[in-house]
């Protein structure tokens, strides 16, 4: 079996990248910031969050596969090689292709809700019927444009669940390692 020597306090770092700015700082800015200053926030940090993730995947995939004989690699280590690939795979589609498509789909929806004077209000401060559903139900176009964002924000909300699951388990991996502090 392998050992990470130095690389070990690296890669638990980078493994954990991926957890502060879509959870914590993302519900908390949900919470406080009006909804179009929320999606011009995240336009801006999650661009940058999924190349750094990106960044991260790369750096750990290649600090393991340098590491060992390809040809004596045990069970843990071929599939931590595995997980830390599906990473940089999850990754790269997040920031290449989803993110992209994502930010464009809300700048449209944006657009129409601007139209009819919505998107400045905090999430759950509106009184009385949801403006958002009415315009669902009255505007078909406003309907497709938000089934497209949540199709796309979907998909990068699973790929990011991809590389936090990969990472952690990667994480446990590198925990069991750890003979001695």
């Amino acid at each position: 079996m392998g050992t990470w020597g130095g690389d070990r306090n690296k890669r638990a770092v980078s493994a954990l990248t991926p957890l502060w700015s879509p959870y914590p700082a993302g519900f908390l800015l949900f919470r406080g910031l009006p909804r179009h200053t929320f999606g011009l926030a995240q336009s801006k940090l999650f661009p940058f969050y999924f190349h750094i993730s990106m960044g991260c995947a790369f750096i750990n995939l290649c600090i393991l596969a340098s590491q060992h004989a390809w040809a004596q690699l045990t069970f843990w280590e071929a599939s931590q090689l595995y997980l830390l690939f599906l990473s940089l795979t999850l990754a790269t589609v997040n920031a290449r292709w989803l993110e992209p498509r994502t930010t464009a789909a809300m700048w449209a929806l944006q657009t129409v809700e601007k139209e009819r004077g919505l998107g400045g209000e905090v999430p759950g401060s509106h009184q009385g019927p949801d403006p958002y559903r009415q315009l669902r139900e009255k505007d078909p176009k406003y309907s497709a444009l938000r089934q497209n964002f949540f199709r796309y924000h979907g998909l990068s909300s699973l790929c990011n669940l991809g590389c936090v699951v990969s990472n952690g388990l990667c994480l446990a991996g590198l925990a069991l390692e750890i003979r001695s502090l």
